[in-house]
């Protein structure tokens, strides 16, 4: 009967996340982009791809409703290993709710150097970024990629995933490389994961 209990409130906070991302989609339709969440076949793509993951110190951009966190930490990450920063206050207040263990910080990614605590600078093994580089200027891109490429250790790795059919960052014109590692058709609409790093390393 506990399963039956347990089933049922997990399908009430599915239900509860959808509307909320749903409110908040149609609140700030640039800052969400879509008004569906991502799946969780795009939250295992993303998992797939973090070399290192149960050991790994990862910073996930843009938590929305946690489907993401959810698949990594099924993966086998460790909760204290994570850092969830979400521009939304009340999408971050959620996110505290729904997973105790994770610090989950409601703030602006630029403002990452200042945000990261002591012990984890240069210990950051994979950045990924959820949010919809395409609606921002370059400016604004530019920006928020210094900020998460700068909170990579030396061997990290920075993960972007998009709804668009193309490259989500005109990685030229921001001294890039970058190539896609997936895509997912699990996903409504279908969803590409790409990486990006510096064209001089």
């Amino acid at each position: 009967m506990t399963n039956v209990w347990q089933e049922i409130l997990a399908a009430k906070r599915e239900v509860s996340g959808r509307w909320l991302f749903f409110r908040r989609a149609l609140a700030h339709p640039l800052q969400l982009a879509t008004p569906l969440p991502s799946s969780a076949a795009l939250g295992r793509l993303v998992a797939r791809h973090i070399p290192d993951l149960a050991r790994g110190h990862v910073i996930e951009v843009g938590g929305g409703t946690g489907v993401i966190t959810s698949e990594l930490l099924n993966a086998g990450l460790s909760p204290e290993r994570l850092i969830v920063v979400e521009l939304d206050p009340e999408l971050a207040s959620y996110l505290r709710r729904k997973f105790p263990g994770v610090r989950v910080l409601a703030a602006d990614a630029s403002r990452l150097s200042e945000l990261l605590p002591t012990s984890w600078r240069g210990e950051i093994g994979t950045v990924i970024n959820g949010v919809p580089m395409t609606v921002l200027s370059l400016a604004a891109q530019r920006k928020l990629i210094d900020a998460m490429l700068a909170a990579l250790g030396p061997k990290g790795r920075y993960l972007q995933y998009t709804y668009s059919l193309f490259s989500p960052l005109p990685a030229r014109r921001l001294g890039l490389t970058g190539r896609r590692l997936g895509i997912t058709f699990g996903n409504f609409p279908p969803a590409s994961l790409w990486t990006f790093a510096r064209r001089d390393q």
